[in-house]
Formats: structure tokens, sequence, C-alpha cells
């Protein structure tokens, strides 16, 4: 992905990041938020939720080291977020604004590239996960997960790793203990 991007791009970017670091349980961005940032995992876990009607939390993504991270949608549209963004362990960000972004895309092609590529991910990785909702078992959800993060599934609590596989955390216990026999 980084491969469009120049050292001097990429120069051009370092001069407008900041550090910042999230406690485990604060919000990179809440509902009712426009999203106007975006931030670079460094180390930590993010996770995305919104609230239902009847308060209920639901965890619909995980965010992982070297992921970027934001309310995409409000971003793109400039609208308030329904979702958000919290750290479920301490977490480092590098971060930087939208309109930071706008400037840099002005003044590369390859900044251009670049975001077109990770619009072209965001919409990839929505469809994969209505797929999976759709299409594979809770179960089968899991396994994806210790598949391609087994060293974080450990560090999530466990009603948002349930409510993530959209199940109990009793059904999710039955699951892991299938699993270890």
């Amino acid at each position: 992905m980084v491969g469009h991007l120049r050292e001097d791009d990429i120069q051009s970017l370092l001069a407008f990041v900041h550090s910042r670091k999230l406690k485990k349980g604060e919000l990179f961005i809440s509902e009712g938020q426009v999203s106007t940032e975006v931030g670079f995992l460094v180390s930590g876990l993010i996770r995305s939720y919104y609230t239902t009607n009847s308060g209920e939390e639901i965890t619909y993504c995980f965010r992982f080291p070297n992921d970027l991270i934001a309310a995409y949608s409000s971003f793109i549209t400039g609208n308030k977020t329904e979702e958000n963004l919290q750290a479920i362990a301490d977490v480092e960000l590098l971060v930087f604004s939208k309109q930071e972004l706008e400037k840099l895309a002005n003044d590369s092609l390859s900044w251009v590239k670049f975001l077109k590529e990770i619009a072209e991910l965001q919409y990839i990785e929505l469809e994969k996960r209505i797929f999976q909702l759709q299409k594979t078992t809770a179960l089968q959800r899991y396994e994806d997960l210790l598949l391609h993060h087994p060293e974080y599934v450990q560090k999530i609590p466990l009603q948002y790793l349930a409510s993530y596989l959209g199940i109990t955390q009793r059904h999710l216990s039955r699951i892991r203990k299938e699993l270890v026999l």
C-alpha cells in the first residue's frame, strides 16, 4: 500500500503527524462527533462499536497494530458518526487530520492513489464482514479471528468478543471449550 508513496510524500506526512496515547477505555471518537482525524495504530487494541436504541453496545470491528482507524463514513461525508472507537488496551497512535490529508492529496498524485486504495480496502473489509456474518457460523468467525490475530484474542474482553461474533458469552465459552478438546 505504501508503495505508491515516495520518500518525499512520506516526509510531507510526517511533518503533520502527532503522537497520541489512549488509556484502556478511552475513546478516539464517540457517537455524535464528526470524524476529522485518522490514526495509525502503533500499539494496543481498538474496538468499533455502536449503541442500539435499547442501549446495548454492539462490537462490529477490532483494530490491531499497523491498522488505520477512523470513523470512516463520517470522515468522508462530514456527517456525525454513529460509532465509537474505544481503546480496549492502552493505545499509541500516530494521528493526522483530514485537512492535512486533503492538502497532501492536492499536492501529490501519489496521495490520491493511496487514499483511493484505502477506500477500496475499507469497502472490501466491509463486504467481507457482511458475508462473514451471513455465511459463516460463530465458530468459523472465531477461528478466523484466531487465525489472523492469535496474539490478541486473549486480550479482548469476552463481552466484546461475543458481541463481535454475534453470540452470547455463554455460547462463546462453549466454542472455546470445543476448540481446546
